[in-house]
């Protein structure tokens, strides 16, 4: 052990409140490394596990969207510094599998994240008396420091606050890199975006960036698209509105070149498809729950030649990914400061959590200290 304790939210159960307790970090040792964490943004994911959508050890330090300063690394470490500002990685890529050496973090076979462990098996924290606490994800960023292996740790510019640099950590990625990397849009062609959280306004951001036209925005929330015409939708359309699909394929004359679900509720997702055009594709973005089925038209999908695509991370390398999301923020071409509603503190996670179930306002970041 480090002797380190710190202060988490642990989730203990379903239904029930995030609850404070003091853990001890795990022993810093080969390729790990302990950073201090400095913001961390409430996500959907977390959400899901809180309300029994997906299953989730107990307890379980939750927080997964993070970034911080590195305090001190293990005798393996080559790539970090203690002092460098990061940005943590959920999805830590083993970078030696197939799929890494293709490219492909994002389906790295080795990585461990999804057990919420360290890649040997450990666990980032132990209770007082020694036991193990998984860490969400391997990260567990509702707490004031986490152990992390190297490859999570992504170096980020001076210039990039930590509230926005959190959410690079996973919605700005896995938006703009839907965009990006998976849909590959290209400059004059047309996009609907349906939910316009944190990972559909990163969307839009993308979308903006690589000069998509028309792009419509759908949601329930007014301040929500009322912020999304502002980051580049020339429409905006009430999700509630009977005539949704009469007015896509209006706007876009017969249907949208591409489609990025990012709610992962199972009514959207199945309308995805009927709101495309001939070649067009349906990109699937925001994350269900588990069991969760949806319905497609099979000859609507063959006949007119449709593609439904799986988006994972943004399909986003963060070694390649998070730099270069950091200087097009640095240089103004993606706002990220916008898609920030409010700020608060590691005690009051719970309300932060209440306000996503609500989707009340937009990404709440949680501040551990002071400065940017």
């Amino acid at each position: 052990m480090t002797g380190t304790t710190v202060r988490a939210m642990v989730f203990s159960g379903p239904g029930g409140p995030l609850v404070e307790e003091e853990l001890r970090l795990a022993e810093l040792r080969e390729d790990l490394v302990r950073v201090r964490l400095r913001a961390s943004g409430v996500c959907g994911s977390d959400l899901h596990v809180v309300d029994g959508d997906w299953t989730a050890p107990q307890p379980l330090v939750l927080g997964h969207e993070g970034a911080g300063v590195v305090e001190e690394v293990g005798p393996g470490v080559k790539d970090v510094d203690p002092g460098d500002r990061v940005v943590l990685s959920w999805f830590a890529p083993c970078r030696r599998c197939t799929n890494c050496a293709r490219g492909r973090a994002w389906l790295c076979q080795n990585t461990t994240s999804l057990e919420h462990t360290l890649p040997d098996g450990t666990t980032a924290f132990l209770s007082l008396d020694g036991e193990s606490v998984p860490a969400f994800l391997g990260l567990g960023t509702f707490a004031e420091e986490t152990i992390v292996p190297e490859s999570a740790a992504l170096v980020i510019p001076q210039g990039v606050p930590f509230p926005v640099a959190a959410l690079i950590g996973c919605a700005v990625t896995t938006g703009v890199g839907a965009v990006v990397n998976t849909a590959r849009v290209r400059s004059g062609e047309s996009s609907v975006v349906l939910g316009c959280g944190g990972v559909g306004l990163a969307a839009l951001l993308g979308l903006s960036l690589v000069g998509a036209q028309p792009v419509i925005a759908v949601d329930l929330s007014d301040e929500r698209l009322a912020l999304a015409r502002e980051l580049g939708a020339t429409h905006a359309l009430r999700g509630d509105d009977p005539d949704l699909g009469d007015h896509v394929l209006s706007i876009t004359g017969g249907g949208a070149d591409h489609a990025f679900e990012a709610i992962g509720n199972p009514v959207t997702i199945g309308m995805s498809p009927g709101l495309v055009c001939r070649g067009g594709q349906a990109v699937i973005v925001g994350m269900p729950a588990e069991g969760v089925t949806v319905s497609f038209d099979p000859f609507d999908l063959a006949d007119a030649g449709k593609r439904i695509l799986g988006c994972n991370y943004g399909s986003s390398v963060p070694s390649v990914d998070f730099p270069k999301i950091s200087r097009l923020y640095q240089s103004g071409l993606l706002p990220l400061d916008r898609l920030i509603g409010r700020t608060t503190t590691l005690d009051a996670t719970d309300g932060a959590l209440d306000d996503l179930r609500r989707a009340a306002g937009l990404r709440t970041v949680i501040e551990h200290g002071s400065g940017t």
